[in-house]
C-alpha cells in the first residue's frame, strides 16, 4: 500500500512532500525531485509482470512453488520434534519410582562413608601427635 504524502512548499520555495503519521504529525519530510526520482526509479509488480517474457513468468512460478514445498516441510519437522519433545517430557514426569534394591544399594554406600570419617580423623590425630613429639625430641 503506497504511502499518502501531502505536497507543500518551504519558505525558500522548494516543493516539498510530508508524510504524517496517524495523529497528522510530520513523520518524514523529503524535497519533491528526490522523493519523485526515487518513486520512479521504483517499478510496481505490474509493471515487472508486464516487462518479463514468459521464461521469466515461468522460472518465477517454479521458484515460488519450490518456495511454498519448503515452507510446508519445515513446518513439518518442527511439529514433529515439538511432538517428541513432548512425548520426552511425558515419559520422564511419569517414570516409576525408584526399586527397593537401588535404594537400599545407595543406603549403605552412604552409610559406608559416613563410618569411614570418623577413623580418618583419628588416623590424622595420631599422626599429628607423633610428628609433635619428635619435634619436641629434637629441641
Amino acid at each position: 500500500m503506497p504511502i499518502r504524502r501531502t505536497t507543500m512548499r518551504s519558505r525558500t520555495g522548494t516543493k516539498l512532500y510530508a508524510v504524517r503519521d496517524a495523529s497528522g504529525q510530520f513523520k518524514d519530510i523529503q524535497t519533491y525531485k528526490r522523493a519523485h526520482t526515487a518513486d520512479m526509479r521504483h517499478k510496481s509488480k505490474a509493471e515487472k509482470e508486464a516487462a518479463q517474457g514468459p521464461i521469466e513468468k515461468k522460472v518465477r512460478k517454479a521458484a515460488k512453488a519450490a518456495v511454498k514445498s519448503v515452507k510446508g516441510s519445515v513446518r513439518g519437522a518442527v511439529a514433529a520434534v515439538e511432538r517428541a519433545a513432548k512425548r520426552a517430557v511425558k515419559t520422564v514426569a511419569g517414570a516409576s519410582p525408584p526399586r527397593r534394591k537401588t535404594v537400599k544399594k545407595t543406603a549403605k554406600k552412604t552409610a559406608k562413608k559416613t563410618a569411614r570419617r570418623p577413623v580418618a580423623k583419628k588416623v590424622a590425630k595420631k599422626s599429628a601427635k607423633k610428628s609433635a613429639k619428635k619435634t619436641a625430641k629434637k629441641s
